[in-house]
């Protein structure tokens, strides 16, 4: 290998499930110390790519080379010693202690009958230490949060000591800080350790802040590829993914975010479905998420705001399809935002407030709802904590009780919410149901 040769290369790569084309034609280098965010919409080949680098499927044309190596010549123990995997979920059958589970990286380094070494011993609990589970090292695998065992399985890749990480959506199930905290040592590898970094994500403000490139999928192919500053664009998340976005610059960073408005083209209603609302839901810090579910659920067409990107809601809404009024991170609702969020409650045929914690940066939102409760129905969860929600020097709760005098009902949770919802609406949608007699009959 010369100092020119890249961690990975990609040459026409084309890989099948049966009939179905998973990949067509992919071409795509990654140099070393790189860190490529590879992203595109659900079904658009991001994991494939990963499983084709791994060995887990066999091409159907084209050729797979790490670090000028052709995949296919290297053994199952040689290729571990150079790709080390994160996966998006991995089956949690032994409460084995966090140590001992790191040390599961090092298989690829011992003979059938070796033991650990001190200096492994010392390598886990240094890579432990380094992921903040230090303190959970004699702990059970199965008696820690979500978070830490996603911070656990990377800890188990790094012990590989491989100089390719690959990652599939390792975001997925942490909330904001700890895909903050993640994604911030990942790239630190790449840095200081001069590790390739090859990392499915589905949220393209997360890769543009963290990833030196990005390449982007759309049905099998690679139809982008660049620094984020040359990628991230509104074309882009029209065309490939069918989102109408607004494009933003974060004044500290220089990097470019998008905030995605509305779907370009939206499906119709299948047969049957009444497609009942849109419903907004009002919320922030994960508060809205519970009660998007449940009414995405339903059945419900759903928008939300006003959220701040990053924000657990803000995933849940782009996750499952919902238009949302999205602010830049940690930053006070805008005039822009804030008219983006009432027009979308304007349209709104209900509405739902979830008990978010609000202080100045968000106040805006329970005072853009008021003007609406007179002719929308509207459901406020007002749960025996809310007014310890209220970091507004008291303004939240007022805003509250201004609501409950124009006429909002209060509900002590999401169930309840729902069910109003549900019966505030169902009193207005006999055509539609008639309707959807009609095409099932």
């Amino acid at each position: 290998m010369t100092p020119e040769t890249p961690a990975v290369r990609l040459r026409g790569l084309g890989v099948q499930y049966g009939t179905r084309t998973a990949l067509q034609a992919v071409d795509l280098e990654v140099d070393v110390g790189e860190f490529v965010a590879l992203t595109g919409p659900n079904g658009s080949g991001k994991t494939t790519l990963l499983r084709a680098l791994l060995g887990f499927v066999e091409p159907a044309s084209g050729t797979v080379e790490v670090f000028g190596i052709p995949l296919g010549t290297l053994s199952i123990r040689e290729r571990a010693r150079r790709v080390a995997w994160v996966p998006q979920t991995e089956p949690q059958r032994d409460d084995v202690p966090l140590l001992q589970y790191v040390l599961y990286g090092r298989y690829p380094f011992h003979g059938p009958l070796d033991r650990d070494s001190e200096a492994e011993h010392a390598l886990a609990m240094r890579i432990l230490t380094e992921v903040g589970l230090a303190d959970r090292a004699a702990d059970g695998l199965l008696s820690i949060s979500g978070g830490e065992r996603q911070r656990a399985i990377l800890a188990r890749a790094l012990a590989q000591e491989a100089p390719l990480l690959l990652l599939d959506e390792p975001t997925t199930h942490l909330d904001i800080g700890h895909q903050l905290d993640l994604l911030s040592r990942v790239r630190a590898l790449a840095r200081e350790r001069k590790v390739t970094v090859l990392a499915a994500l589905h949220d393209l403000n997360l890769a543009a802040r963290y990833a030196d490139r990005i390449v982007v999928l759309s049905r099998g192919r690679r139809v982008a590829d660049g620094v984020p500053r040359d990628v991230l664009s509104v074309d882009l998340l029209a065309r490939v993914w069918g989102v109408d976005a607004d494009l933003a610059v974060d004044a500290r960073t220089g990097l470019p975010y998008l905030l995605p408005r509305r779907l370009v083209v939206e499906s119709p209603p299948a047969p049957g479905s009444l497609a009942l609302g849109p419903v907004h839901v009002v919320g922030g810090g994960g508060a809205a998420a519970p009660m998007i579910r449940a009414l995405v659920d339903e059945g419900f067409r759903v928008t939300a705001g006003a959220l701040h990107l990053l924000d657990t809601d803000a995933e849940t809404a782009e996750a499952l399809g919902v238009v949302a009024a999205v602010e830049g991170p940690f930053a006070p609702l805008s005039p822009a935002t804030r008219t983006r969020h009432r027009v979308l409650l304007g349209e709104a045929k209900a509405i739902v407030v979830a008990p978010f914690a609000v202080g100045p940066s968000n106040l805006a939102n329970l005072e853009d709802v008021l003007e609406f409760v007179p002719r929308t129905p509207t459901v406020v969860i007002d749960p025996p904590t809310a007014q310890s929600l209220d970091f507004a020097g008291g303004a939240a709760t007022r805003a509250r009780e201004a609501l409950r005098q124009a006429g909002a009902t209060f509900v002590p949770d999401v169930g309840a919410a729902l069910h109003a919802v549900q019966a505030v609406l169902s009193t207005t949608s006999a055509p539609a149901r008639a309707t959807a007699a009609a095409v099932e009959g």
